[in-house]
């Protein structure tokens, strides 16, 4: 677990919080967690800042961590033998890597900055710790970001994508 204190990854989620609470997208993340379990929750994640044209994660790959993004934007991209095709933007307040995360299945999709961007990793070894040692939360959580997974494969016409 981190050394750090709960008063300072409250500080570190800040950021994230309030963009769970201000989004505005569709697809934004609802917060099941009060700002205590977040604190807990915090030490299970970790903080990834990626400039604009950084790959997150390419099509294909078998990685399951699921990020959520505090600020900047992700390109949601998918290509096959015809052509390149952007199936969504992310933005703050959002999760991407959903789709394996849940599936453990490849990704489906290609995620790439669209600009400087403010993410929170949790990998599926620090999720299944964190459901070891506070299921509540990680069931919070996981509720959270498979909301998001529906209101993705929900909305279809869009073509927004679950990664």
């Amino acid at each position: 677990m981190n050394a750090t204190t709960p008063g300072a990854l409250h500080m570190d989620l800040t950021g994230l919080l309030d963009a769970m609470a201000q989004a505005g997208a569709d697809d934004c993340m609802p917060n099941l967690l009060t700002p205590a379990q977040w604190d807990t929750v915090g030490a299970y994640l970790q903080p990834l800042t990626v400039s604009a044209g950084h790959v997150l994660f390419p099509q294909g790959a078998s990685d399951r961590t699921l990020y959520l993004v505090e600020s900047g934007s992700l390109s949601v991209h998918y290509q096959d033998e015809k052509e390149h095709v952007r199936l969504a933007i992310v933005g703050p307040g959002s999760v991407v890597g959903e789709g394996a995360f849940f599936s453990m299945r490849p990704r489906s999709a290609t995620v790439q900055a669209s600009a400087p961007s403010k993410l929170w990793g949790l990998t599926a070894l620090r999720f299944t710790e964190l459901s070891h040692r506070h299921p509540d939360m990680a069931l919070g959580l996981a509720m959270a970001a498979g909301a998001v997974l529906a209101k993705r494969l929900r909305n279809r016409r869009h073509r927004v994508a679950a990664t």
